[in-house]
């Protein structure tokens, strides 16, 4: 911890009374001087270093009063100065917050921004670009547009597939569901059919919980069906709950690449089903539809190309920083319809053929966020993503023959993708819980405990390149 904050700032208006603001001029904060110019070489100089580091500890987080204690009062009506703020922030602030790069984050679902995507957010920010409309963001939008058919394209699905770029998963399947939910209205309009009491929407009991959510949002009636002892959603059970439930169904979700273990749901049985009812396919891909991209797991992913919106994030497997999520319509029309705002003041925008990425999903204010990874991956290039998807692959099947080779270690289930379960033999939630203290503590990883059936476990969740097989022998080695 740095010592530039040690003291709260002191204020410089009395409690109670309103400040006056007669001297402040009000073109200070936008107008290029010497301090603007000040700022600006402090920010990219700190952010070069951050970039080139490497160096970077894991850090772990603080506690309320530590914060308050060593950041001190930063907020008053005269501000603390650009210095002292971001000796705050380098000092104080980032050291409490995990380093979500790290080779050694293997939590939850890291992510591994390239050197090129993160550099070029700073260019997105400096920038000043509006993602929402094609009248004020045309350059940006053709620019991710190029991005969503490039990955349109991988996943099987027709020329004209297309979408945007949203801020994570949870959105991307929400705004998916609720196109879903539009056109099985407007079918059932066209029919002559009113709606159903309730709308109903069928996904497995491992889906993420963001579509349980979404269902929530919605107010729709969510169908959990079984996944198998291998915890894959099939299309028999999918089938069976078609049946029950018949038109009520709008939309039948299928993961590919779960959360907690990264399985696959077999696909290509719940995309024939189509043949048979009509329904809405959507794929929530936000981790693991990223190993399409790798010829080591496509063939797992067949049906895929069936589906009728698909989502995946960037920021998790495709080494793009927060906040990216690839939203993509095999029909764009319906999302469009679905989505486009009204109001006087859009009077301009809507109606016109131009691509207007507000249009489609639930947000209409958006930086177009799909920016850093598009610039990394013109600069780097596809065969780069998919050899570094590949290393991740591979890197989880050697630490699964690790664990198994450890009498002492037990595979909750054989890696799918790049998430590898595993079981200390006779350890309870406690004892993971103080050995993952001790590894943050001594900065030699981020590793949480976990769950399933009732059973304590922990995870390595790899995507970073840079993690190695020695690194994660060494985290094995260190609960003996």
């Amino acid at each position: 911890m740095g010592t530039a904050a040690d003291s709260p700032t002191s204020a410089t208006a009395d409690a109670g009374t309103t400040p006056s603001t007669d001297a402040v001029d009000p073109t200070r904060m936008h107008a290029v001087t010497a301090e603007t110019q000040a700022i600006v070489d402090l920010v990219l100089d700190y952010s070069r270093r951050r970039l080139l580091a490497t160096d970077t500890p894991l850090d772990k987080p603080a506690t309320e009063t530590e914060l308050s204690r060593l950041a001190g009062r930063t907020i008053d009506e005269r501000g603390i100065g650009a210095t002292r703020a971001l000796a705050v922030f380098e000092h104080v602030l980032a050291p409490a917050c995990i380093t979500i790069d790290h080779p050694q984050y293997l939590s939850f679902i890291p992510a591994a921004p390239t050197k090129a995507a993160m550099a070029f957010d700073l260019v997105v920010s400096a920038s000043s670009l509006y993602g929402g409309s094609w009248m004020e963001g045309s350059g940006a939008v053709h620019a991710e547009n190029e991005v969503l058919t490039w990955l349109a394209g991988e996943f099987g699905l027709p020329l004209g597939a297309g979408g945007v770029f949203v801020q994570g998963g949870t959105i991307g399947n929400l705004s998916a569901l609720v196109a879903a939910r539009e056109a099985a209205r407007e079918r059932r309009t066209a029919a002559g059919l009113p709606a159903p009491a309730r709308w109903k929407l069928v996904c497995s009991t491992e889906a993420h919980s963001s579509n349980k959510s979404a269902a929530k949002v919605m107010d729709v009636e969510l169908v959990l069906v079984p996944a198998g002892p291998d915890g894959r959603l099939r299309g028999d059970a999918v089938r069976a709950a078609l049946e029950e439930h018949g038109d009520d169904v709008f939309a039948v979700i299928a993961t590919t690449g779960s959360t907690n273990f990264g399985i696959v749901d077999d696909v290509a049985s719940i995309a024939a089903l189509k043949d048979d009812f009509e329904f809405w396919l959507h794929i929530d891909g936000a981790y693991g539809l990223t190993g399409m991209l790798s010829p080591l797991a496509r063939a797992r992913y067949a049906g895929v190309e069936r589906a009728d919106s698909v989502i995946v994030d960037p920021h998790k497997w495709l080494f793009a920083p927060f906040d990216a999520c690839a939203l993509i319509y095999r029909d764009p029309e319906i999302g469009r319809r679905a989505h486009t705002q009204h109001a006087e003041y859009l009077d301009t925008l809507t109606g016109k053929p131009e691509w207007s990425p507000s249009d489609y999903a639930v947000q209409l204010t958006r930086r177009p966020r799909g920016l850093p990874f598009w610039f990394s991956l013109a600069t780097y290039g596809a065969a780069a993503y998919r050899a570094a998807i590949t290393n991740s692959l591979e890197l989880a099947q050697r630490i699964a023959e690790e664990v198994r080779s450890r009498p002492e270690l037990r595979l909750v289930r054989d890696p799918e993708l790049s998430i590898v379960v595993f079981e200390r033999d006779g350890w309870t939630m406690d004892d993971y819980e103080r050995w993952s203290t001790r590894l943050l503590e001594e900065q030699r990883a981020f590793v949480t405990p976990s769950s399933h059936d009732g059973r304590p476990n922990t995870r390595f969740a790899i995507v970073n390149p840079m993690t190695t097989f020695e690194q994660l022998v060494g985290i094995l080695d260190s609960m003996e």
